[in-house]
């Protein structure tokens, strides 16, 4: 929806200029993107702080409302409140409960009863106006209207037998002024532009996601050192498992057939033997390209009931839209148009310096765009036909934004239940981009960010700065990425690693062997050593499980913190805290009681120690006010981890054992009343 603007004008009659500025300025609205090219967006269940600057010449008083109108053409109206003495600043929030466009718009006007009640206030008790302003009352009670409470006050008004003060307390009861904020007085009414606010479902921002390879659940070696791969049959046997962890989004990466030519091998080798099964990305094969499955995991069949078996279990699976071809996939002898050619005939390969693809043709966007953006939109739309609406999308940063924008909109238009997820660690202009464009999640810089200040900064960022059109999906680890954290942090680094991304972003993510603690890195990379993305994977959950090792009872745990507290699927939420530890971050998560659905208000603090090698012990300052709490409250918490109950207020002790209790996620137990 196009932004309403208010343009500068000349009267043809008149060769005055009107104003582009209302009577009563109306700024800085927000939610909205960046230059408002393309909608803000939210999720269904979302609270939105509704801001704007609004102000006034003179010291009459003014009123500001927010209108929010949703999809099926309802307005409700919410009044809004200073945010703080001097910044004309005002706010509101609201709880976005339908998917679809929403439209909102802010009312300003000059509050008239609120005007005379505060000259009276000043006035009648220093016998200034006394008369006039009591006048001025009668004339504001009866633009207010028949009711009786209304005219009740103007005859307490005539009552010659009492004093003035007497006469102010009666037409300023809290009942009156409860009557007329119902319905202000309101003169100089004043109208933004109207906005309009991309409500999705809750799923695009709010999931736990969890990602295997389908072929190496059920592999077999043989003496021999051959592999059988595991197929869709074999691998929906581990879906119980990844369920029974809280996870609700199974991701697989590409399922299609993988080239032979330039078939990279163990650990990235160029030397792949001939039971090597290659990169799943170098996609395309004489079986097939993106709309085909690979042969060694099952027909169509086969992979619809891996989508029912899903089902049955509460997993809602995505797949993965990687948009490049191994050298043997149909589209090279189809359409060679879509590729680079070099000066000596060949086709550029992928790179991204130092790293050589040598397996993986990109497409060139601008050969062919139109025939390129067809063949990709039946690709999508086919395996929508299949049941999935969740997709993970390969490197979108080494293709035009403009495909990205063109894309999305017609998949949203036609689909619009559907998500898809970024994967762009790249420049932070392309990243917010591409989210701004219509992307529903993306990967973030939370991988590498793990001392204090780098997170904290970047909890800001993705909760205050860009959160009209960011959803972050806090992935703690991935094919690609094993960070020096986790290889030399041990037990205690996992740990707050999961929790980190569990309680700070409304999506997380793992990648399967997080939980067993696989933290050996191929020398000289950010990548486990023996990576899956170039061979199959055997791992013994049961065992795992059975000997302790596994730290699925702790991820099980976060899931199910997670699945109580509403407060922890919101995104705009987070406040950091203060703590006096270099390597001890704290951060609260609060909802208030009228949006939790429960009656009551939903408040977390989770401290965590960032030094995975020392016991760490520190003072926690915490502003309660954040929490929903007078600032000098004392109160009850209980940690969800242990079950502790600790005596809480403003200034609070930690010990934090990296080997033991690395983070606490502390529950708020809210006195009763509040």
């Amino acid at each position: 929806m196009a932004k309403t603007k208010v343009d500068s004008v000349v009267s043809p009659a008149t060769n005055i200029r009107t104003p582009a500025i209302g009577r009563i300025p109306i700024r800085n609205l927000s939610p909205q993107q960046p230059e408002n090219r393309w909608p803000a967006k939210s999720f269904v269940g979302e609270v939105v702080p509704f801001t704007a600057t609004v102000f006034r010449e003179g010291h009459d008083l003014i009123g500001v409302q927010l209108l929010l109108r949703d999809p099926s053409g309802v307005e409700q109206v919410h009044r809004m409140i200073p945010l703080g003495a001097g910044t004309d600043g005002w706010t509101v929030d609201a709880q976005l409960t339908s998917p679809g466009t929403w439209t909102w718009r802010i009312r300003a006007f000059t509050d008239d009863w609120h005007t005379w009640q505060h000259n009276a206030e000043l006035k009648i008790p220093a016998g200034v106006d006394v008369d006039l302003m009591f006048t001025m009352a009668d004339q504001l009670l009866a633009r207010a209207g028949s009711r009786k409470i209304f005219t009740n006050a103007r005859q307490s008004l005539k009552d010659s037998t009492v004093t003035p003060e007497v006469k102010l307390a009666a037409v300023t009861s809290p009942a009156i002024v409860a009557a007329i904020d119902a319905k202000p007085l309101a003169s100089l009414e004043t109208f933004s532009e109207t906005m309009p606010l991309r409500v999705e479902r809750a799923r695009a921002a709010v999931g736990s996601w969890y990602e295997f390879f389908p072929r190496s659940e059920g592999a077999k070696q043989a003496k021999d050192g051959s592999w059988v791969s595991g197929t869709f049959r074999t691998a929906a046997k581990r879906l119980p498992g990844v369920a029974a962890m809280g996870f609700d989004v199974l991701y697989l990466p590409p399922i299609h057939p993988i080239g032979v030519t330039n078939r990279k091998g163990p650990n990235n080798t160029l030397n792949a033997g001939p039971q090597d099964p290659g990169s799943p990305w170098a996609i395309g094969a004489a079986s097939g390209g993106h709309d085909a499955i690979h042969p060694d995991l099952g027909t169509v069949k086969d992979f619809a009931f891996f989508m029912g078996a899903a089902k049955k279990v509460g997993l809602e699976v995505g797949i993965d839209l990687a948009l490049q071809c191994s050298p043997d996939h149909p589209w090279v002898t189809e359409h060679p148009e879509w590729f680079t050619t070099l000066p000596d005939g060949t086709i550029a390969y992928a790179e991204n310096p130092p790293k050589k693809y040598q397996d993986i043709y990109p497409v060139n966007f601008d050969n062919d765009p139109e025939g390129i953006r067809v063949e990709v939109l039946r690709i999508v739309e086919y395996w929508i036909s299949l049941g999935v609406h969740i997709f993970r999308v390969d490197n979108p940063h080494t293709k035009p934004l403009a495909f990205w924008e063109w894309l999305l909109g017609v998949i949203y238009e036609r689909h619009p239940q559907v998500v898809l997820l970024a994967e762009a660690f790249t420049r932070p202009a392309m990243m917010q981009s591409l989210a701004g464009a219509g992307f529903q999640q993306s990967y973030t810089y939370f991988t590498w960010r793990n001392t204090k200040l780098e997170l904290e900064t970047y909890f800001k960022e993705i909760s205050k700065q860009s959160a009209d059109y960011f959803r972050p999906n806090f992935f703690v680890n991935t094919p690609d990425i094993l960070t020096e954290y986790l290889q030399f942090g041990g037990r205690g680094a996992y740990k707050v690693r999961a929790a980190l991304a569990a309680t700070a972003s409304p999506s997380w993510g793992m990648y399967a062997g997080y939980e067993l603690i696989e933290n050996v890195a191929r020398p000289g990379s950010e990548e486990n050593i023996d990576n899956e993305k170039y061979q199959f994977k055997r791992r013994d959950w049961a065992n795992a499980d059975e000997s302790g090792v596994s730290l699925s009872p702790y991820i099980t745990r976060l899931n199910l913190i997670r699945a109580a507290h509403p407060s922890l699927r919101q995104l705009r939420n987070l406040d950091v805290q203060w703590t006096d530890d270099e390597s001890i971050i704290a951060y609260s998560k609060y909802l208030a009681a009228e949006f939790t659905g429960t009656g009551s208000p939903d408040g977390l603090i989770i401290v965590a120690n960032l030094d995975s090698h020392a016991v760490r012990e520190t003072t926690v300052h915490v502003d309660l006010t954040k929490l929903g709490l007078p600032a000098d409250a004392q109160f009850e918490v209980i940690d969800l981890i242990t079950g502790d109950t600790f005596t809480w207020g403003r200034d609070n002790y930690v010990r934090l054992d990296p080997f033991t209790q690395p983070v606490h996620i502390l529950r708020v137990a809210y006195p009763k009343g509040i």
